[in-house]
């Protein structure tokens, strides 16, 4: 149990009307099973301003040895016209955050300069000004959850493992892990196009692609629910993608329980040429959509997880990682269909 008909999911999805029977017999998470029995479960909320707030996590992070991508500054109230200035002046590429914030909303991300003008990926560009002004809708709480302030991070732009180069439009992809209690369960990657605007975001066109937690390599990819073979505006093949360091990634996602004290998570990891894989967040509340970019339930997965004895739970980092490998190996890859 747990593999079920994509076509046959999407159309009762599209229809409406899917019953609770249906989906647990193909092996599909819903949202209330997923709060209710995983989340709720298994995640203390005093846990969560760990993985809420992502200088909190930055900061957890290295304490544990976690790489993340390397912070400028951080401003924990608003800051001053000339201190915004001051900082971004001699900058070449950055990328400015709200802490708080979810969705990726509020993520200025700066590839460039031309003179006195600032570019965005897209080829847009921004002067000073539109800046500052981003930096105060931050503070304000715009972009954060619950629209309280926020502080804003600075962090420098990570430079991109190029083995993605053409597999993401405008934007850079990033890989979503599962992890359920110390185990990576299910892992996707997250690729921007024209229609998503650069964004990495499924639900605004983005394409995901399954990853075979056992090799890093692609065994299935959707955009908008349907099935795809390439990118929409590259038109590189998925079936040709290899995610390099694939064991370092998986590692990095599962040392995340230990960091955060949270037994259900989704880890957002980049890879840079240089350092390998860096953690961008984490999260407390990681959606479903990756069982469709996947055409595998998660269910199934997790349950499995939950039979295990305590022997079996005190395993360390790598006997995590190694046993999720071999467990729950994909059965296909895009390439083979």
């Amino acid at each position: 149990m747990g593999a079920f008909s994509l076509p046959q999911f999407l159309a009762k999805l599209r229809g409406g009307l899917v019953s609770p029977m249906a989906l647990h017999r193909m092996g599909v998470l819903g949202m209330n099973a997923r709060n209710i029995n995983y989340i709720a479960r298994y995640n203390d909320r005093d846990k969560y301003p760990i993985v809420d707030d992502k200088l909190n996590t930055k900061r957890a992070a290295k304490r544990y040895g976690i790489p993340t991508p390397e912070l400028i500054a951080a401003f924990e109230i608003q800051p001053s016209r000339s201190q915004v200035l001051k900082l971004i002046e001699p900058l070449w590429q950055f990328v400015i955050k709200p802490a708080r914030g979810s969705g990726g909303k509020g993520i200025l991300v700066i590839v460039g300069r031309d003179g006195d003008k600032y570019k965005k990926a897209s080829g847009a560009e921004l002067t000073a000004e539109d800046i500052l002004r981003h930096v105060s809708n931050i503070t304000s709480g715009l972009y954060s959850l619950g629209g309280k302030p926020d502080r804003v991070m600075v962090e420098a732009l990570v430079d991109f493992d190029p083995v993605f180069d053409n597999y993401s439009f405008e934007g850079v992809p990033d890989i979503r892990v599962i992890v359920f209690r110390g185990f990576p369960v299910m892992a996707m990657l997250r690729c921007s196009t024209h229609d998503s605007d650069g964004k990495a975001n499924l639900h605004q066109g983005a394409v995901g692609v399954g990853i075979d937690l056992a090799t890093g390599r692609s065994c299935h990819a959707v955009q908008r629910g349907l099935r795809i073979k390439q990118h929409p505006d590259t038109e590189m093949p998925f079936g040709e993608l290899q995610v390099p360091g694939w064991r370092d990634l998986v590692r990095l996602a599962a040392s995340c329980y230990e960091m955060t004290g949270l037994g259900y998570l989704g880890c957002d990891i980049v890879l840079d040429r240089r350092r390998g894989p860096l953690l961008l967040e984490a999260n407390a509340r990681p959606g479903l959509a990756i069982q469709v970019a996947n055409g595998v339930g998660l269910a199934s997965r997790l349950q499995h997880i939950e039979r295990f004895d305590l022997e079996q739970l005190e395993k360390n980092v790598e006997e995590r990682v190694a046993y999720s490998m071999r467990e729950f190996a994909a059965s296909r890859t895009l390439d083979k269909e």
